[in-house]
């Protein structure tokens, strides 16, 4: 019985899976991109071009929503494929 003041026992035969320390690499490269981009405001701190009556910097700042989207899910996939939990059926421990 766990009394609330002690963590759970760990399963030991589970282990820790081995992870690609390469493909976790590029999952924080691909993190990183938006960073990057979006705090280099000089890039893009500008009129021009419009886009339907919108200034460049709102619709480039716009634009990365999108972008972040994808680069996030693809670095969530990396990892898990990095760590080898491409499957799994519903409900079971990963």
């Amino acid at each position: 019985m766990n009394s609330g003041n002690t963590p759970p026992q760990s399963r030991p035969e589970a282990g820790v899976p081995p992870t690609d320390k390469g493909k976790m690499a590029l999952a924080a490269v691909l993190l990183a991109i938006p960073i990057i981009a979006l705090l280099w405001v000089p890039s893009y701190s500008k009129d021009a071009p419009e886009l339907w009556g919108f200034p460049f910097f709102f619709w480039y700042q716009f634009l990365w929503v999108f972008i972040c989207s994808a680069l996030t899910f693809a670095a969530y996939r990396l990892t898990l494929s990095a760590r080898g939990l491409t499957s799994h059926k519903v409900g079971e421990d990963r």
